[in-house]
């Protein structure tokens, strides 16, 4: 039998009656059969279920990563729901009031430690210059093209017997290629000089400073994720998640892909950050680990059928 769903005295986050059905092929396969839960801002709530049961796709709809079945409910933030079609609004939603952690921490290998806690905070300044390279590779391949055109033209640098119309077009687009290419390496320099500024300074490095600080990282700043070990890429993994200050902290089995000791050092650093006041959602499938937060939910064949507190753990 399906539990009700726990009603806290001030939801932050609720999934309203969420199905979520997937296509193999041929064949549907429903994950989510009408689950349902809700957040109270500053709780800690496990998700507790076996593989299969329909945890971490529930954990999917609630930060916006994945979309419900049409017609089968919705997501709710303080209240309102929210639009999970692609779209800017949830594009903030993700990246300003959900924080994600993951069970293989999924660092970028080619940034150091502090560019990979700050990369929430560069997102939209990454866009912007992708955005700024197209338009400087069609500006240099315009203005190259057109250059290497009039080389050739009647007026152009090429002797008078070579001024012939296949010629102008060849040194065209030779020098149009050339120059799209030289404005998008010019644009990569840019791009590179404002990444080291604002990882060296400003409040997103401050924030990113202080939360790695925090969690023992303060010698590793200029480290690549290959140089750390699993637990020190774990504590980079919720320092990015922590980088843009969210409301909520959406974790799938962040102990799952470490040992014992390192699991519960991992715990720990959570603990003092939701005593601090951070709303933390997290699936797993081990008891022990969920015994950390105040409520369990667990689920089983996609619906809720247990909400409870839990045994206090830790000292």
């Amino acid at each position: 039998m399906t539990a009700p769903p726990h009603q806290p005295a001030e939801p932050i986050l609720e999934g309203r009656s969420l199905h979520k059905t997937y296509r193999l092929g041929r064949v549907e396969v429903p994950v989510l059969k009408g689950a349902s839960v809700s957040i109270g801002r500053g709780e800690w709530v496990a998700i507790l279920g076996a593989s299969g049961s329909g945890k971490s796709t529930l954990l999917h709809l609630l930060g916006g990563l994945d979309r419900p079945d049409p017609g089968s409910g919705g997501v709710f933030n303080r209240g309102e729901r929210v639009a999970l079609e692609r779209g800017s609004a949830t594009n903030r939603y993700r990246n300003r009031s959900i924080g994600f952690v993951f069970q293989f921490y999924h660092l970028l290998p080619e940034l150091d430690v502090m560019q990979n806690a700050m990369l929430a905070t560069l997102v939209p300044r990454n866009r912007l210059v992708g955005a700024l390279m197209v338009l400087a590779m069609l500006a240099g391949g315009l203005a190259g093209g057109i250059l290497g055109f009039l080389a050739a033209g009647p007026w152009g640098l090429l002797p008078v017997e070579e001024r012939t119309a296949v010629r102008a077009w060849i040194l065209a687009i030779t020098t149009g290629i050339l120059g799209g290419a030289v404005m998008v390496a010019v644009v990569q320099v840019v791009q590179s000089l404002l990444v080291k500024g604002i990882t060296s300074r400003g409040p997103a490095a401050a924030v990113a400073t202080r939360t790695l600080g925090d969690f023992g990282l303060d010698h590793r700043f200029r480290h690549r994720p290959r140089e750390l070990s699993g637990g020190e890429r774990q504590r980079v993994a919720i320092a990015r998640a922590l980088g843009s200050e969210p409301e909520i902290l959406l974790a799938d089995e962040p102990t799952g892909n470490l040992d014992a000791k390192t699991g519960r050092e991992i715990l720990d650093l959570l603990k003092q950050r939701h005593e601090s006041g951070l709303t933390i959602v997290m699936v797993t499938h081990d008891s022990t680990v969920a015994a950390y937060a105040d409520r369990i939910v667990r689920l089983e064949d996609g619906g809720v059928v247990e909400d409870r507190g839990s045994t206090p753990h830790g000292p």
